[in-house]
């Protein structure tokens, strides 16, 4: 039985082309899409992959001095901003820079902030990376920053950082105590205060601070004068 579709060829093959059914007429994609995040947490924006980074963005630069290098890192956070000019406007972050003259952390600044930068360009709920940054410890130790704060790693001060820069373009809410906790916090201060309100003999003195306790008279009135160890409250001098 013969075939209607045959076609015989009686010439050289100098070329072919696979036929392909028509495409369909696909819906536009839209850049980006919303949903509701939680109450501590501004509204999730979903960023398109095909979203192509603007020739200008705005960023901000946080300065990072610990006491484990003697160079500080200068972290870089550029964001970018959707549905500019409209009622809707939203700035997210889009990339992360550090820079530092400590070449030590190179391979890992690079291999972090790229790693940082597609998640962020991906977008969705990012600040699951404040979490997992913070979680980071240093096993030769941490730091302490000034004011008293413990830091486990220089990873975990770029997790705070990254909840910084969150918090100042809304995509993170501040974390707040309730009345409860804020009355608690009160009541104990309160109570540490009054039991450090009593003072030892050495908290007032009308001698200079510092001064060292005589082995006469038992009072810290003991300085160096001229050379030679004297009290000032009874003279004994150890010139004689």
């Amino acid at each position: 039985m013969e075939n209607s579709d045959m076609i015989k060829i009686d010439k050289k093959i100098v070329g072919y082309d696979v036929a392909k059914p028509a495409p369909a007429e696909a819906a536009p994609a839209p850049e980006v899409s919303r949903e509701t995040a939680g109450a501590k947490r501004a509204e999730v924006i979903r960023m398109h992959e095909k979203l192509e980074r603007p020739e200008m963005l705005i960023g901000s630069t946080y300065k990072v001095k610990t006491p484990v290098s003697d160079h500080a890192m200068y972290v870089t956070i550029n964001d970018i901003v959707l549905n500019e000019g409209t009622e809707y406007e939203k700035r997210r972050p889009f990339e992360m820079f550090i820079n530092s003259k400590n070449l030590d952390h190179y391979q890992w600044i690079v291999a972090l902030t790229r790693i940082i930068s597609a998640v962020f360009r991906k977008g969705g709920d990012v600040a699951f990376l404040v979490d997992e940054l913070k979680a980071v410890f240093d096993p030769r130790g941490g730091y302490w920053q000034p004011g008293g704060k413990f830091m486990p790693s220089i990873i975990a001060e770029l997790g705070y950082i990254v909840e910084k820069h969150l918090i100042a373009i809304g995509l993170l809410g501040r974390p707040e105590m309730d009345e409860g906790q804020k009355q608690l916090i009160a009541e104990k201060r309160a109570q540490f205060e009054a039991s450090q309100q009593q003072q030892d003999a050495f908290a007032k003195t009308d001698y200079p601070e510092g001064a060292q306790l005589c082995a006469k008279c038992s009072t810290a009135a003991v300085i160096r004068m001229d050379g030679c160890m004297t009290c000032l409250n009874c003279g004994d001098s150890k010139c004689g």
